[in-house]
């Protein structure tokens, strides 16, 4: 059963649609604002340096690309040194009445996890640097847990397979009570990474994450997403995991790109209906949309089977 299925016009933004000059853009943060679509992405420039970018949509569809960028590598410390090389891939999560970005900064350092915030999407500040390296992937879960937010990551360390963390802060800047919560199968689709892809969405049943799994082949990496549950009251406790995957490259425009093989989603934004609209970079060269029930993956979850 297909539980995902693309929108039948993608790609729906490519770098030929923007005002300004890029080789691609691509992994989308969402979100719903004011009535309108945001979506918050990634720019990567003739330089091989990434910036973020904003477009908006009546209808989560067709989008208008803003002039100019939303964020460029910080001129500020800490921040100059540890974005020199671009900032990249972020997610938003609503938290109040404040919009959280959490990205990856980019340096000769390696790349740690950035966080911003704004409440307009006209201006936007700063929060931290919050992980050493290497940390990327990093998404907010959109409520406190016994007044300390959290946050999922994927951090690498040498000799051990990127796996999926959670931590807790009281302040969005000091985070620990790290535990590793989701790591890659051997055998399986999602066999050499894993990572968090959209901020958790909270059900009845329990949060639902989707995540990136990686398959190393003899012609490089295929990026794909699946999806897990989390416990409401204790987000260290893994509920369930699907064994298969819900998307995978196979169109054209996810085989075709700067990176081959890959479907990569940043955003999803959730409707009164109970559709997700899931919003994705494919290829690393443009970017998508598909739609699924929240009720189905949800169900994927609870069953595991493949």
């Amino acid at each position: 059963m297909e539980v995902v299925r693309r929108y039948e016009g993608n790609p729906i933004l490519t770098p030929e649609q923007v005002p300004y000059d890029c080789t691609a853009v691509y992994n989308p943060a969402a979100v719903k604002f004011d009535g309108r679509y945001i979506l918050l992405f990634r720019v990567q420039r003739k330089d091989a340096r990434s910036v973020l970018a904003l477009a908006e949509s009546e209808d989560g569809i067709r989008f208008t690309p803003r002039e100019g960028f939303a964020m460029v590598p910080s001129q500020e410390e800490p921040f100059r040194t540890y974005e020199e090389y671009g900032i990249e891939d972020p997610r938003i999560t609503r938290i109040d009445d404040t919009y959280f970005i959490t990205y990856a900064a980019y340096s000769r350092f390696g790349c740690l996890v950035g966080i911003a915030k704004t409440q307009d999407f006209e201006r936007f500040e700063r929060v931290c640097l919050a992980s050493e390296p290497d940390n990327r992937n990093a998404v907010l879960f959109p409520k406190r847990f016994g007044g300390l937010y959290a946050r999922l990551d994927r951090p690498s360390y040498p000799g051990k397979p990127p796996s999926i963390w959670i931590s807790f802060s009281p302040d969005l800047v000091h985070w620990g009570g790290s535990r590793c919560l989701l790591m890659p199968e051997e055998y399986r689709w999602d066999s050499f990474k894993v990572g968090p892809s959209v901020p958790p969405i909270e059900t009845p049943e329990g949060w639902l994450c989707i995540y990136h799994g990686v398959f190393m082949t003899m012609n490089g990496a295929v990026y794909r997403q699946g999806v897990f549950m989390l416990d409401l009251e204790d987000p260290c406790k893994v509920l369930g995991r699907y064994e298969g995957w819900i998307m995978a490259p196979k169109e054209p425009y996810e085989f075709i790109g700067y990176v081959p093989n890959v479907v990569f989603c940043c955003g999803a934004v959730e409707e009164e209906d109970g559709t997700l609209k899931l919003y994705y970079g494919a290829a690393d060269q443009c970017i998508c949309l598909a739609t699924a029930r929240l009720e189905e993956l949800v169900s994927l979850c609870i069953s595991g089977g493949s």
